[in-house]
């Protein structure tokens, strides 16, 4: 049964509750075992920070609906709407690892060093998933991209928690811990912590 009660809560408390949640599309299915949590326009992090645009509108929309943005231009990350109607929050699959259609997955991604890389990190599941920018907007119950909560793991599963990879915050990253993964999980993907990017000095002509 789709959990909808889950996803009105917002993305903080659904995030580690999403783990273990298989997310499909076609042939090709991913167990979640990395997320982040996206609170929309009470956090610098968000793409909703400011407020609804074209571009962020679907995550004002109802819980359950599918976020996705290109990442440097180039990459498409998936993300799961979360809160009530008008308040913008998601949750940012990660990593996971890939349960079904596994030979469909290796050839989406023909460069990965192995089937633990397969969907390590957020751009590589979209892509062994084969979600594009065109699916944003889907309903994640009927599809063509759909979440099975019966995959949950059991109460007691080792969650950890720590800063969102690569995002800048107020008072420093490790001030909000809305990374949640699985301890140990080979899936899991590296953290990286934002690196503020240099401003070049301008050249000095000689006199």
């Amino acid at each position: 049964m789709f959990d909808h009660s889950l996803l009105e809560q917002g993305a903080l408390a659904a995030a580690p509750a999403l783990l273990g949640v298989t997310i499909r599309h076609g042939d090709v299915a991913v167990r979640l075992t990395e997320v982040e949590a996206y609170l929309g326009e009470g956090d610098p992090g968000s793409h909703a920070f400011r407020g609804r645009t074209p571009r962020t509108a679907v995550m004002f929309d109802r819980p359950g609906r599918l976020y996705t943005y290109f990442s440097y231009g180039m990459h498409t990350c998936a993300n799961i709407v979360c809160s009530p109607v008008g308040i913008a929050s998601a949750v940012l699959i990660r990593a996971g690892e890939v349960v079904d259609g596994i030979d469909v997955a290796r050839s989406r991604r023909a460069t990965s060093k192995g089937d633990d890389d397969l969907a390590r990190g957020p751009a590589r599941l979209a892509a062994a998933l084969g979600i594009t920018l065109e699916h944003g907007g889907a309903d994640l119950e009927t599809g063509p991209v759909t979440l099975d909560f019966a995959s949950r793991p059991a109460a007691g599963t080792d969650i950890r928690s720590g800063p969102r990879t690569g995002v800048a915050m107020p008072g420093g990253s490790d001030v909000y811990p809305w990374r949640f993964w699985f301890d140990g999980d080979p899936t899991v993907s590296p953290y990286r912590r934002h690196v503020p990017r240099r401003r070049e000095r301008a050249p000095v002509t000689p006199r």
